[in-house]
């Protein structure tokens, strides 16, 4: 895998002066990730939500790949179709058989666990060679902080209100990674933006396969979770610490715990409380009352890690 001093000297492919909002995890998560891309040429494509949106405010555009914006739900199947018409294009003989170019697209936890899970399972159970990446901030943040199935138990959102009739989101969160996993994809792999070594590394591997790869990358939102701006790689590395967000990877078929979580299993985990008390939409949770609650989400968080520790063959 690259070095830091090998990935410094490697050109950023997303400009400075977009619009993203000060600290959000989105623009971090994609800068590491082309980082793992090498230096073959790239090209993105972008579901419609805040990355789309603050990146290609026309006539201008942050992308220093080709970039293709299209709908909320067909990110995968977009690009999946620009990859079969490279492959199609070089049967042809109008493009050089031994030229390289990466393929990868981006969406939110919205347009990617719900809207566009068609497409995102359609893409892999073909077979393209082709990288998707979700940025999960855990709600619909562009449109106004709905929740989607990424929003955690207990969460604040404007469609999962606090108040007499619940505290927040009711539901857990959907395991779309062990859902991909189960697609029998060559590569899919859980990261963060708090750990750039480990997500620059999956991201190299990603590119690396001959076929489909999966990475679903907890991206922080200060506008969604209510949090500080300037703590967004600190909140996300307590996401990693306290288990909410184990980082793992699963090779051909074979799980595998990453260093930072294995770790945790000789330093143990955090309480979960620590990932929830800076974020305000989780602030109701730790009020007098709802205890039963909080308990739950813990238990939630300890079952999953459990499970996990047995499909890595650490338990």
């Amino acid at each position: 895998m690259a070095t830091l001093r090998e990935l410094s000297h490697r050109e950023d492919r997303l400009e400075g002066g977009h619009r993203l909002c000060a600290g959000c995890g989105a623009s971090i998560a994609v800068r590491q990730i082309l980082l793992g891309a090498g230096t073959d040429p790239a090209i993105a494509g972008c579901a419609t939500g805040c990355l789309e949106v603050s990146t290609t405010i026309y006539p201008y555009s942050s992308w220093k790949v080709p970039f293709i914006h299209n709908a909320f739900e067909n990110s995968a199947a977009t690009i999946s179709g620009v990859e079969a018409a490279f492959k199609g294009l070089k049967r042809a003989g109008k493009i050089p058989a031994d030229k390289k170019v990466k393929f990868v697209a981006f969406g939110g936890d919205g347009g990617t666990y719900d809207i566009g899970l068609q497409s995102l399972s359609g893409a892999m159970e073909r077979g393209h060679d082709m990288v998707y990446v979700c940025y999960d901030n855990g709600a619909y943040m562009n449109t106004g902080i709905q929740r989607s199935s990424a929003t955690p138990k207990g969460a604040w959102a404007t469609t999962s209100e606090v108040g007499k009739a619940q505290q927040g989101k009711q539901q857990r969160r959907k395991d779309l990674t062990s859902i991909i996993a189960a697609h029998g994809v060559p590569y899919v792999a859980q990261g963060s933006i708090s750990h750039w070594k480990d997500l620059t590394s999956k991201a190299e591997k990603a590119f690396a396969v001959d076929g489909p790869a999966f990475l679903n990358v907890l991206a922080t939102c200060p506008r969604g979770w209510r949090s500080a701006y300037n703590k967004s790689v600190e909140h996300a590395k307590l996401g990693v610490q306290t288990g909410y967000w184990p980082l793992f990877e699963v090779e051909e078929g074979e799980w595998k715990l990453s260093s930072p979580s294995k770790a945790l299993i000789k330093a143990g985990r955090k309480p979960i409380e620590e990932f929830l008390k800076p974020q305000g939409r989780f602030r109701h949770l730790l009020q007098p009352g709802n205890e039963e609650l909080l308990s739950e989400v813990q238990a939630d968080i300890d079952a999953y890690w459990e499970y996990l520790l047995k499909r890595c063959g650490e338990l």
